[in-house]
């Protein structure tokens, strides 16, 4: 991740009803921080003199790093005035960055300078358990290292850090910035849900996961949520706490996190990638920080260049289809799909009978290269604009791993979702796209964790015929409302920057 130098209740969230009808017109979709302190220049919106957001820091993964632009150049358009500067590592930095591409606009607001984690290359994806703990344990020691010294060169040269905003798996950094004098707000990239479910975890309730992590049906009460079933849980906090687990230093570090948290006085600041109109009863009941809900932050119309593209020919196969009629299909970019699952998926779109697309990495070509002959109603794509995709009138559905933000994407385009999570917070948007929200449906897999083609076009149908849509365009309604002036974000947004504001006068 980088920095960025700058229901708990018990009720089902339930959105206001519309009559059945004609499903409603999607209309377009929504749209999307460290501050640094440069003590010239005149502030027209609330800040008096320049404040710079210190390095939003982020852990070294491009898709996880994006996600943080988003929330910095928000920031930017909320305080014309504010500096902000993004930092990742060196390697990510290169890949997000390439000197061939254009620079980026923000009159020159927005700073990217890259930190070091100790290595040239960044982490090398393997199989090997004692390589990747290796390498986080290396990261932590050489990432702090090389923040700080990125935070103390910006103040020799004027430009002073008033925050250092990061991101999960970086707690090393509320050390940073406290060694320094700086508040070090956390931008929280998943659920409020499971900002939840970590803190009660750490806070007295590991016991009962432990003791039941192997019986999925289990209920946990934990206070303030409903009764969760272990299965909904953080991956991380299940399957990773034992130490032979590929994942267990990000147990670890996830712990840290949490400890870190507990050292901030007089509470820690948590910013939250959702709204309080998705989850409110959940962040009414984390009283243990001070937190502020400032999403959906979504993409901005340049983001896409970051990321190699296809051509357009999928925009234009969209166009000739019915409205509501295409079923997307994306299981993120971090993942390559098995040869028997790609084709099980296959099948269970194409006896769905329904037009659909989907995007699958690059290096599942030659699996590809033999299906091609089975592809009779789809299309397929190594990327593309998902929010363009999702924006679309011609989609109705969205086949999805369940990263938070994809869900947030579905959410704020008004698509019913299937659910198909594999690790990490991805269970827990899961329930909420199914029990809380009410907008989906998931799939289970079976014990070999293949989705099967029966459960595809089985969960297609449920969802494209049923009335998830209903409530999906009133879920999207509601963001729209929060992310609009005087929204419930936006109000959050700008009282982050009045904070901010009368620190530095």
């Amino acid at each position: 991740m980088a920095p960025l130098f700058a229901e708990f209740g018990g009720a089902v969230a339930t959105p206001p009803q519309r009559p059945p009808g004609p499903r409603p017109s999607r209309g377009t979709a929504l749209s999307p921080f460290a501050i640094s302190g440069d003590p010239s220049g005149q502030r027209d919106f609330p800040l008096n003199s320049r404040t710079s957001l210190a390095p939003t820091v982020m852990y070294p993964i491009i898709t996880k790093d994006v996600i943080l632009l988003r929330p910095a150049r928000r920031l930017l358009a909320a305080a014309p005035d504010a500096l902000v500067t993004f930092s990742t590592t060196e390697a990510t930095h290169r890949r997000m960055f390439p000197e061939d591409a254009p620079d980026g606009a923000d009159d020159g607001r927005l700073e990217l300078l890259p930190f070091s984690d100790g290595t040239e290359t960044g982490y090398v994806l393997s199989s090997d358990h004692a390589a990747f703990n290796a390498y986080v344990a290396a990261f932590h020691a050489a990432g702090a290292r090389s923040v700080g010294e990125l935070v103390d060169a910006l103040a020799a040269r004027g430009r002073a850090v008033t925050r250092v905003v990061y991101t999960m798996l970086l707690p090393w950094a509320v050390d940073v910035a406290r060694d320094r004098g700086v508040p070090s707000p956390l931008y929280w990239i998943q659920p409020a849900a499971v900002l939840a479910v970590y803190y009660h975890y750490f806070h007295g309730h590991a016991g009962v996961v432990a003791d039941h992590r192997h019986d999925p049906s289990f209920l946990v009460r934990l206070l303030g949520l409903p009764p969760l079933a272990v299965r909904d849980f953080p991956s991380f906090i299940t399957d990773s706490t034992d130490p032979s687990d590929f994942f267990h230093s990000i147990y670890t570090t996830t712990r840290d996190l949490f400890d870190a948290l507990d050292r901030e006085t007089p509470k820690a600041t948590v910013i939250v990638n959702t709204c309080k109109e998705l989850e409110s009863s959940t962040l009414a009941a984390l009283g243990a920080y001070e937190v502020l809900p400032i999403g959906p932050v979504l993409p901005a119309g340049d983001e896409a260049g970051l990321f190699k593209q296809d051509d357009a020919k999928y925009i234009e196969w969209l166009d000739a289809k019915p409205a509501d009629s295409v079923v997307y299909v994306s299981f993120g970019s971090l993942a390559r799909m098995a040869k028997e699952q790609l084709d099980e998926l296959l099948q269970g779109l194409e006896e769905s009978g329904r037009p659909y697309l989907c995007a699958v990495r690059k290096d599942n070509k030659a699996e590809l290269a033999e299906a091609e002959a089975r592809i009779k109603n789809g299309m397929v794509v190594e990327w593309c604009d998902q929010v363009r995709v999702l924006s679309h009138a011609a989609v109705g559905c969205f086949v999805t791993h369940c990263g938070w933000n994809s869900s947030l994407e579905a959410v704020a385009c008004g698509v019913p979702m299937v659910c198909v999570p594999q690790m990490s917070d991805q269970r827990m948007n899961a329930w909420l796209v199914e029990c809380e929200w009410r907008i989906g449906a998931r799939a289970e897999v079976g014990s070999d964790g293949v989705l099967r083609t029966a459960e595809v076009r089985r969960r297609v149908e449920e969802v494209m015929q049923g009335d998830a849509w209903v409530a999906a365009a009133e879920w999207k309604r509601a963001v729209v409302e929060a992310l609009e002036k005087d929204g419930s974000s936006d109000h959050n947004l700008r009282a982050f920057v009045e904070c901010i504001t009368s620190d530095v006068q």
